[in-house]
């Protein structure tokens, strides 16, 4: 259980029961106020879109747990299209990309990617939740 109380959170996994684990292991470790799941990277860049106001607009996550491997848009082309939407108007996001890819290089891809904070493996865990929230939202 952590102290520290995020906005908003961000699932994005086209994989339904992995989404409804991560929102139950979220909801379990009290991080969030808010979680919101994207079944893909096109859904999530319309929820990241709806706000003209990203900075101040509670809905629009501090936190985005991102799968690498969806079907139509995966992690990668997500991240090409989500560098887009800065403008000077998205507030710091913390990304963390999920995977179940043993291959080092998606390791390494991932974390050449200024937008990506870390590289963690599935399944998401509260034990890493809580890791991620005291290391990239100190109180």
């Amino acid at each position: 259980m952590t102290n520290k109380k995020l906005n908003s959170v961000l699932l994005i996994d086209d994989d339904e029961p992995t989404t409804f684990m991560y929102k139950l292991v979220l909801e379990e470790s009290g991080c969030t106020k808010q979680i919101h799941v994207a079944q893909g990277g096109a859904e999530a860049l319309n929820f990241l879109n709806l706000s003209d106001d990203h900075v101040n607009d509670k809905n629009y996550p501090d936190l985005i747990f991102l799968d690498i491997n969806m079907p139509r848009m995966d992690g990668w082309e997500f991240l090409e299209q989500y560098k887009e939407l800065n403008n000077g108007k998205k507030k710091p996001t913390i990304i963390i990309m999920l995977s179940t890819s043993l291959n080092p290089d998606d390791e390494t891809r991932a974390l050449n990617i200024a937008e990506v904070a870390a590289f963690k493996h599935k399944p998401l865990t509260a034990g890493t939740v809580r890791e991620i929230v005291a290391k990239y939202f100190p109180e």
